[in-house]
């Protein structure tokens, strides 16, 4: 969509005229971002193999604050696994932990960004917790010692995790300059710079060579 300043100025006055001066306001803040929005998508292969799971994020050269999301994200029990095995959130998140199996749990974390044990609990029952500190959470069950997942929190709103095919995709991002980062499990991906444009897409491909 292409928004010049002289469809913005007649859209102004006649909104003006007939009164709305508030919702004048909100359909500019609106309208702006939207035209000023960009899109980074891409994928993520090793030996030409799309690799799954890969956090992919961008941090702003100016970063800011922003306000966690009001509905919490959801790691789930199902079928003696972590689903989704990678969960990345936004600094502030809650989370919870339903057990959806049939079987009992016993979700807990040792790692330095946020410890808990829940201790056992049944079908049916959930768990949360609060992600007050960025970094990577592992997360294990003590009596599925299979079970395993992590949990990414991250500073910025700006993240997106590989789907089966590698590929993935980050809407709505304000123009200007980002660090482009990456975390898989097994797999190191080089940080770069990016420039994200007005109103445009970028695709960023990644490979990988063992």
């Amino acid at each position: 969509m292409s928004c010049s300043r002289h469809h913005l100025q007649i859209i102004k006055r006649t909104i003006f005229m007939k009164g709305y001066n508030i919702y004048i306001l909100l359909f500019f803040l609106l309208i702006t971002n939207f035209c000023y929005a960009g899109n980074l998508k891409g994928k993520i292969k090793v030996n030409e193999e799309g690799l799954s799971n890969v956090v992919v994020y961008l941090e702003p050269v100016n970063k800011g604050s922003y306000a966690p999301p009001k509905e919490p994200a959801v790691l789930d029990q199902k079928n003696l696994n972590f689903v989704p095995h990678v969960l990345p959130v936004l600094l502030g998140t809650k989370v919870i932990f339903p057990n959806s199996d049939q079987t009992r749990h016993s979700v807990f974390s040792t790692g330095d960004v946020k410890k808990f044990d829940f201790g056992t609990y049944k079908p049916g029952i959930e768990k949360s917790i609060v992600c007050d500190k960025p970094g990577l959470i592992p997360v294990l069950c003590y009596i599925h010692h299979d079970m395993s997942a992590y949990i990414f929190v991250l500073e910025t709103p700006y993240f997106a995790l590989t789907d089966e095919s590698g590929e993935y995709v980050i809407n709505n991002l304000p123009s200007g300059k980002y660090r482009l980062s990456f975390w898989h499990e097994e797999t190191k991906i080089k940080s770069q710079d990016i420039l994200i444009p007005e109103h445009n897409t970028v695709t960023k491909n990644i490979s990988i060579d063992d």
